[in-house]
């Protein structure tokens, strides 16, 4: 039943997509290009995103105890925040700008075969499969300075 709602919200989740005009690179840096031909409309999505997500999120915590399929409710936490968070987090919003696109757009426009397209995500499974493999730069919250 697990893997049918992942199915499902997975679904729901590249429709969304491509009717927002997520899955077009050319939109999403329109977007991003707020001094050229900046196209607001993909804030109107996000909007529209956040307040479902408020409205979903206050729903379900004051009225289940614990979520369909996991023993307790998972929050991030201030503990969270770390440099690798944050300078991931950098390295995505950067590659977004440059290529118009996030891992699920681009997987969502990868049977529309476009030269983009075809790029991106190989060197986005690239990109993935070297931060699981490479070692990563620790910090230390003591002194702030790399290892």
């Amino acid at each position: 039943m697990k893997q049918l709602f992942a199915l499902l919200s997975g679904l729901v989740f590249g429709l969304g997509l491509i009717l927002s005009g997520m899955a077009d690179p050319a939109k999403v840096q329109n977007f991003l290009d707020l001094f050229g031909t900046w196209d607001p409309s993909l804030a109107f999505v996000m909007g529209g995103a956040v307040l479902v997500a408020f409205v979903g999120f206050t729903l379900l915590t004051r009225n289940l105890s614990r979520p369909l399929f996991d023993s307790e409710f998972r929050f991030p936490t201030k503990a969270d925040m770390d440099a690798k968070l944050i300078s991931g987090a950098a390295v995505f919003g950067v590659g977004w700008g440059l290529g118009g696109f996030c891992p699920g757009p681009a997987l969502t426009a990868l049977p529309l075969a476009a030269t983009g397209t075809l790029i991106f995500v190989p060197f986005m499974l690239l990109g993935m499969w070297l931060a699981r493999h490479t070692p990563a730069l620790t910090f230390t919250a003591e002194k702030g300075t790399a290892q």
